[in-house]
């Protein structure tokens, strides 16, 4: 048993630091759980230590070394995380890549450092990275793979199993004896953690190295916030290639010891987290709708006498959790009808999404729908809302528990500093705020002038500290009347109907503003079931008029909201959805502006020129990677 005592720091500001204290002091408990062909497999942290140190030696017999990548490719697996943590012990840059990356963005990745290993999920990470090979790109010279099936028979230079990377690893830590504390000691708090890289809204994603400080004290403060607390269950399902899940998974689980469960595969992660019942949840306001959805398909689908019950405690409970969100007494009969509503709806509700032990429950990364919010919050789930970016390793400003507005995003967590710049930014200064740009001095200058990091998101605070984030600094726009507006805010909005899933406003240096749309083809599909309305693919049933009427009524809510020279005066539904692999929006779905204005430069012009219709020829990016077409003539409809 290896000891590792007298590898602790006093205050874990390493993340081999870290990973000793836990090992030492707490080796018997559960560090992680992946479910693999139906069984879930548990990890201590004993044991999860060993097998990190083991990687490292092996990755470091292959000559990984600081200035040096290891691209870490494919969906969520225990191993793709060990081999991060083991990257950092190096002191090189982990550099994970959304699973769906197309060769050109990997070929990106490579132009920006040396990578000269890959760890990958299977055969189809493997496969994309010899295309790239192929393809002429140099580096990557050694390829470590997780999954077997289909690869015993690959004949390449430099592949190898992970197992077989433990194996070189773990004979170099019994040679050299010394090894192992070598390792645990060796990255300092300045040196990588990981290498990230922006979404890339106007151009080539930038890259965003997070020291091991600036990750540990994003957990720090999240945790001082009341963000998390020690010992959390927590689901290992988001994007490995975004800060939001580094953050929770990998720092925030380090520091505060949380059992981290890793899901069999992406379409078993509701089934999964059933099992699980996790004690923090973090998702994008999109995977809380379409949980929303579900269970709202769910109930129509019921007997007459659960949807009955269903709405009876429902409606009670959301018209109370309104008022209490205005700042009003939710009734004096609410706490029978909720000790109720647990027993007989909330409760077998909760535990049937998993969601019967949830503490700490949060959505970031855009506005989400006040019916959305207050449905959770009804359903006894305190969901709030957290807001942070890439550059400060996700932790900006945090709703605290009594404190909660639909709004705001909460005030800064501690350890952070947030102020408001003249044109309306919002400015960090924290530890965990990064150093630059990798190898953009121009870029790093521009976001860290004078010492605060520029967000480049609009914003302001109000009297008591909360904080109101409106959108990009960059996409404050304004009507040929002069009229400002910020087009992502309105675009969220728009969303909040849970039959948009995307949306593109017009209107700079326009008289009016209007907008494209793509309706959601899951919730948009069901309704049109239950109501009898007949579709043969996305394309028909975007132009359906029946659709189009719900389509209307989401713009009617939205121009209640809003001034009246912005009230959006005319639509078009897309024949397909915005598509990462079109390029017309980001992995985490951000919208690309200049491409989707590019790309249907027709619909714009027929949505001010009075055109009753337009021929659309929309491109479309199948799984086999084959570019087509879809055309469409769309009607231009009058909100």
């Amino acid at each position: 048993m290896t000891d590792f005592t007298k590898n602790q720091s006093s205050d874990g500001d390493t993340i081999g630091a870290l990973l000793a204290h836990n090992a030492s002091r707490h080796g018997s408990e559960i560090a992680l759980r992946e479910k693999e062909r139906g069984i879930w497999k548990e990890t201590t942290w004993a044991e999860y230590a060993e097998e990190v140190l083991a990687c490292a030696a092996g990755l470091e017999k292959i000559g990984v070394e600081p200035g040096k990548a290891v691209l870490i490719l494919g969906d969520n697996r225990a191993r793709l995380y060990g081999g991060m943590l083991a990257v950092s012990l190096l002191g090189a840059y982990a550099m994970p890549a959304y699973a769906g990356a197309t060769l050109a963005e990997l070929q990106h990745f490579l132009g920006e450092v040396e990578i000269v290993a890959a760890i990958a999920e299977d055969q189809e990470q493997v496969d994309k990275i010899l295309e790239l090979k192929d393809a002429g790109a140099k580096g990557i010279d050694h390829i470590i793979y997780d999954e077997t099936r289909g690869l015993g028979f690959y004949e390449v230079e430099g592949l190898m199993s992970w197992d077989h990377l433990i194996e070189v690893g773990l004979h170099d830590l019994n040679e050299a004896p010394g090894l192992r504390d070598a390792l645990l000691q060796r990255a300092k708090p300045g040196d990588p953690a990981i290498f990230m890289h922006s979404s890339g809204t106007t151009g080539a994603p930038k890259g965003i190295v997070l020291s091991q400080k600036n990750v540990l004290a994003a957990a720090r403060n999240g945790h001082a916030a009341g963000a998390f607390d020690k010992n959390e269950d927590v689901l290992a399902y988001l994007p490995m290639a975004w800060v939001g899940d580094y953050a929770i998974t990998v720092a925030a689980a380090l520091l505060l010891r949380f059992t981290v469960n890793v899901p069999e595969r992406q379409e078993t992660v509701i089934r999964d987290m059933r099992e699980i019942a996790p004690t923090f949840y973090l998702a994008a306001p999109r995977s809380w709708d379409q949980m929303l959805t579900t269970i709202q398909v769910g109930i129509e689908n019921s007997t007459p006498l659960k949807k009955w019950l269903y709405h009876f405690f429902m409606d009670r409970a959301v018209a109370a959790e309104t008022a209490k969100l205005n700042g009003k007494s939710g009734g004096a009969l609410e706490p029978l009808g909720r000790l109720l509503g647990e027993a007989i709806v909330f409760g077998p509700i909760k535990d049937q999404f998993g969601m019967s032990r949830l503490k700490n429950a949060f959505t970031g990364g855009e506005a989400i729908g006040e019916d959305t919010f207050v449905f959770y919050r009804a359903l006894g789930i305190k969901l709030r809302q957290l807001y942070g970016q890439t550059e400060n390793s996700a932790i900006n400003a945090i709703q605290a528990p009594g404190e909660v507005r639909l709004h705001t995003v909460g005030k800064p967590a501690p350890g952070v500093e947030l102020s408001i710049a003249e044109d309306g930014e919002i400015l960090v200064r924290s530890d965990s705020v990064f150093e630059g740009y990798f190898n953009k001095p121009e870029a790093t200058a521009e976001a860290l002038a004078d010492g605060w990091l520029h967000t480049g998101d609009a914003g302001y605070l109000e009297d008591d500290g909360h904080l109101v984030v409106l959108g990009r600094v960059s996409e404050v726009m304004h009507t040929a009347g002069g009229e400002r507006y910020v087009p992502n805010y309105i675009e969220n909005r728009l969303k909040f109907s849970p039959y948009i899933k995307d949306a593109a406003v017009i209107g700079a240096g326009l008289d009016e503003l209007t907008a494209m749309v793509c309706v959601d083809f899951e919730a948009v599909g069901h309704w049109a079931e239950v109501n009898g309305v007949p579709y043969v693919s996305y394309a028909d049933l975007s132009q359906r008029e029946e659709v189009a009427a719900l389509l209307g009524e989401a713009f009617e809510r939205v121009n209640k909201a809003v001034t009246k020279p912005l009230r959006l005066k005319r639509f078009v539904s897309l024949p397909k959805e915005f598509d990462p692999d079109d390029g017309e929006i980001t992995r985490t779905r951000k919208l690309r502006r200049k491409v989707v204005q590019e790309r249907y430069a027709d619909v714009i012009a027929a949505l001010y020129d009075g055109s009753k219709e337009v021929h659309v020829s929309a491109q479309v990016t199948y799984e086999t990677g084959e570019v087509g077409k879809v055309e469409r003539i769309l009607p231009v409809r009058e909100v």
